[in-house]
């Protein structure tokens, strides 16, 4: 499985949690990434800043252990921002 998840790391936004929510979501994306990535996160890639490009490396490497909640929800997001137009692949 190629998994491309640059826009993901970005939309995650995990480092931003002081950041009031109505900015978190214009600068970094997703609230369901968030609410559903953030223990996998932790539990797998938590050493990583969510700027860091290594992050998404992380989740590739660690794509079969994460949460189904947050596979489905970063599928979801892929899919979105293709029907939107952004370059996926």
């Amino acid at each position: 499985m190629a998994l491309k998840l640059t826009t993901f790391a970005l939309a995650l936004g995990i480092a931003a949690l002081s950041v009031p929510a109505a900015a978190q979501q214009t600068r970094r994306g997703n609230e369901t990434l968030k609410k559903y990535c953030t223990g996998d996160y932790l539990n797998y890639c938590g050493n990583l800043a969510p700027e860091d490009p290594a992050l998404d490396a992380c989740f590739e490497r660690n794509w079969t252990s994460l949460s189904e909640n947050c596979r489905r929800a970063i599928d979801a997001y892929q899919a979105q921002q293709g029907a939107k137009g952004n370059k996926r692949g």
